[in-house]
């Protein structure tokens, strides 16, 4: 179905706004809002009936609603001062007003016998390019040879069209656009034109008696390459909590293969053509990489996407993390960051007050001014804006940690380890996981954790703190020392000065206990 109003054209089928002919870039949540407006323009929509519908009773914050019918207004060119199309009633709730003309849909129609594709079915026309990458979720194929397995087949593709949906830095095609192709066999090229994504996951579900063998697959659309390839084999104890289970395992192994594709992307571009999404692109890679040289690179290309579109919510809470990594890290001065890192994330909330990465980073803000209640809820709220969402959960362990709740830290840091193990921060969740038996008086724990995580990034300043804080309450007053020294190159300003006043304790005892160790180990 489309539906005409003033030079737009809303295209639920494909889910496209159209703008005299040209794609206007809509967030999922705000396009459902539009069209839900659209199709009930009859009647005033009350707050209720939309929190029901968009946000599918999820209790939701009255900046946000307001926040999405301005988007709304915008897309569609009205302003809340002029309420042309969308209007505000008092206490009532909201009207699309505008002169619309409900048509078929189905694309263009153009004049004799329609294009077909090698299955047969009519060729849709390319799709309007979005300002950012899209990825398409294809029903995954019932190899079980059962048709009453297709709601499990079903159910896992509709399960991580949810779960991508939360990352926000990419668009998703909605399942009734997806499962077109279910049964079909369509090549990824046709796929990526008619849907207008870059990326396609697919896979497939086979059920044996109690056991499950699902594969899933992230495949580049341009090139036809595999990114990215698992295999998962269950036993059925629980159908729902294996379907969790296993959309959990995918997004969060494919978020991260998603960024390096779009870096790899980006960096084919000339410097003066890369655009706000490829600038993010860009600084997100070099933000996974955790040193300090890549940090202040991932702050320059975000700062340039920020000149580029002052409001782009995305580059504005990745820019906050970056500073706030950074001052934990000891790489810059803590009372000069947190400031700046405070005035991005509050601007990312109120460019988009849904986005995870925002809440992050205000959790991480929050943390270092100790706030810790404060710091807790951001986080807390992060995870449940998006529950796949690792680096939360692995830095909301070091929020617990330093409030003394060691064993929920560890807890929360293990979580993020097992469902995102090739994550570029898994080192980091390592750390957290030794900090948090440190705080626990667990030291062999700790030391084992730390040396872990460096193994896997030797620089990584965290885990060279945990291990000689550690390896000074054990008592080995050489490997002590080695450690010491081996901090000093990670962090040459590291000092009991600097423990005792830049990390964010919430108890003296805990702080005593940590700046303790380093100075078991000679740290002056």
């Amino acid at each position: 179905m489309q539906f005409h109003f003033s030079n737009h054209v809303l295209d639920v089928d494909l889910r496209e706004l159209t703008r005299g002919g040209e794609s206007v870039a809509v967030e999922p949540q705000v396009f459902d809002l539009l069209v839900h407006l659209i199709e009930n323009r009859d009647h005033v929509v009350t707050k209720d009936d939309l929190i029901e519908t968009v946000w599918d009773g999820r209790i939701v914050s009255e900046s946000t609603l307001t926040s999405r019918i301005n988007a709304a207004r915008r897309a569609v060119g009205d302003s809340g001062k002029d309420q042309i199309m969308i209007r505000t009633l008092a206490r009532k709730g909201f009207r699309f007003v505008g002169d619309v003309q409900p048509q078929p849909g189905g694309g263009e129609v153009h004049a004799g016998s329609p294009q077909l594709d090698l299955t047969g079915e009519p060729l849709h026309p390319p799709h309007q390019a979005f300002d950012r990458t899209a990825i398409a979720v294809l029903p995954f194929a019932n190899l079980s040879g059962e048709p009453e397995q297709e709601y499990f087949s079903e159910g896992i593709s509709e399960d991580i069209i949810t779960a991508l949906s939360k990352l926000r830095w990419f668009y998703v095609i909605a399942r009734n656009s997806s499962f077109i192709y279910k049964q079909k066999s369509v090549h990824h090229r046709q796929i990526g034109e008619e849907l207008g994504v870059g990326y396609v996951v697919e896979g497939s579900v086979r059920k044996d008696g109690d056991h499950v063998r699902i594969t899933a697959q992230l495949v580049d659309v341009a090139t036809g390459s595999h990114l990215w390839a698992e295999r998962y084999d269950r036993n059925l104890a629980d159908v729902f909590a294996v379907q969790d289970e296993i959309t959990q395992a995918v997004v969060a192994a494919i978020e991260p293969q998603l960024y390096a594709a779009e870096d790899f992307r980006a960096r084919r571009k000339a410097p003066d053509n890369m655009d706000a999404w490829d600038l993010v692109m860009r600084a997100l890679s070099h933000y996974w990489r955790v040193t300090r040289q890549d940090n202040l690179v991932a702050q320059a290309l975000l700062e340039k996407a920020i000149s580029v579109d002052p409001a782009y919510g995305q580059a504005l809470s990745l820019l906050a993390s970056c500073h706030m990594f950074s001052a934990h890290m000891g790489w810059q001065e803590m009372s000069r960051v947190v400031p700046t890192a405070e005035r991005a994330a509050l601007a990312a909330i109120r460019a988009d007050s849904e986005d995870a990465w925002a809440h992050y980073a205000l959790a991480s803000v929050y943390l270092f001014h100790r706030r810790f209640d404060d710091c807790i809820a951001e986080f807390e709220l992060a995870l449940r804006l998006n529950p796949n969402f690792s680096p939360a959960r692995g830095l909301y362990g070091v929020a617990l940690s330093y409030r003394g709740r060691w064993e929920e830290g560890d807890r929360a840091a293990r979580e993020a380890l097992k469902f995102s193990p090739r994550d570029p921060f898994a080192a980091i969740y390592c750390g957290v996981a030794a900090y948090c038996q440190y705080v626990g008086k667990n030291y062999a724990e700790a030391i084992r954790l730390s040396r872990e995580a460096l193994r896997q990034r030797t620089d990584f300043v965290g885990a060279h703190r945990v291990l000689t804080a550690s390896l000074g309450m054990a008592g080995g007053a050489d490997t002590a020392k080695a450690a010491l020294d081996g901090l000093r190159r990670a962090q040459p300003n590291i000092t009991l000065a600097w423990l005792a006043s830049e990390l964010p304790f919430e108890h003296d005892a805990d702080k005593a206990h940590y700046v303790e160790g380093f100075r078991r180990a000679g740290l002056q």
